[in-house]
């Protein structure tokens, strides 16, 4: 389908492009004004939520490539509406910059582990190609390339690239949207079919995945900022990156369906969030 080969890459490019204008080197250099909060956040998200999604597909008898999907999701970075949100709960958006730019870097490595182990055990040995070379290059390609070319972009033409954050970044969604919906409209079937089994699991880990972002700091002491940003940033997957290399480097569309249902579902947890935190600011 010309739409998910070309167009869903290109328009994924344009997202993370965007993103990479926003970043700076020092965000990176960052981590190291927040060491605990930055390394709980990063545990959370690379290890304890694989393991939790993998609890909640195997307690909803997920199968096949509705499982892999969901693992697939859950691999994937953090959103960049997760700052919006952080900063809507009062959350340390700066947290969430420098979260959202290492993430971006460590998902080129852990999303083709985490899908090779996935297909291998819910699709047979067989079927485990997210540890192929070829296939690390794509997700390298598509996750990390643009945004180093949006940083170098930022880099050599500052006032430009803040100039253009706003028009790149609306332009982006909209395009992402329409040919998200294009491309899903292909499996509405299968979508319809699984809805009932998909939901509650997506539903349920955005949950807990929001939960375990702001308690689980807390109780490593981290400061009520930083534990916002880090349950923002954990929260909110990027089910874009998800959907697209399902659809374009795994071919396969009904593993696309799990992170778009989980892409529109997430914001009703997120939103309730926020209404919470921003209202108990002080005593939460």
């Amino acid at each position: 389908m010309l739409v998910v080969q070309i167009f869903l890459p290109l328009a994924l490019a344009l997202v993370m492009f965007g993103l990479g204008l926003t970043l700076t080197v020092a965000d990176f250099a960052r981590v190291a004004k927040y060491p605990k909060a930055a390394l709980i956040a990063l545990v959370c998200q690379v290890i304890i939520l694989p393991a939790i999604c993998l609890g909640l597909v195997l307690a909803f008898g997920l199968k096949g490539v509705l499982a892999v999907g969901m693992m697939l999701l859950v691999a994937s970075p953090g959103g960049t509406s997760a700052n919006l949100f952080s900063h809507l709960a009062g959350g340390d958006v700066a947290l969430n910059i420098t979260l959202t730019a290492i993430n971006s870097v460590l998902a080129v490595f852990t999303l083709p582990l985490v899908v090779g182990l996935s297909m291998a055990h819910f699709m047979g040995d067989d079927a485990a190609v997210g540890l192929q070379p070829a296939k690390f290059v794509q997700v390298f390609a598509i996750v990390l390339v643009p945004v180093a070319i949006g940083m170098w972009v930022r880099s050599r033409f500052e006032a430009w690239a803040l100039r253009m954050n706003d028009p790149v970044r609306i332009a982006s969604v909209v395009v992402l949207v329409l040919v998200i919906i294009a491309a899903i409209a292909q499996a509405y079937q299968q979508l319809l079919d699984n809805i009932g089994t998909l939901g509650p699991v997506a539903l349920l880990l955005s949950i807990l995945s929001l939960l375990i972002g702001y308690y689980v700091p807390k109780a490593f002491k981290v400061e009520r900022g930083q534990a916002v940003a880090s349950a923002m940033e954990i929260g909110i997957h990027n089910a874009t990156i998800a959907i697209t290399l399902a659809l374009t480097v795994l071919n396969d569309e009904t593993m696309a369906i799990p992170p778009a249902v989980y892409g529109v579902l997430m914001y009703l947890p997120a939103a309730v969030a926020v209404r919470l935190l921003s209202r108990h600011r002080t005593v939460v």
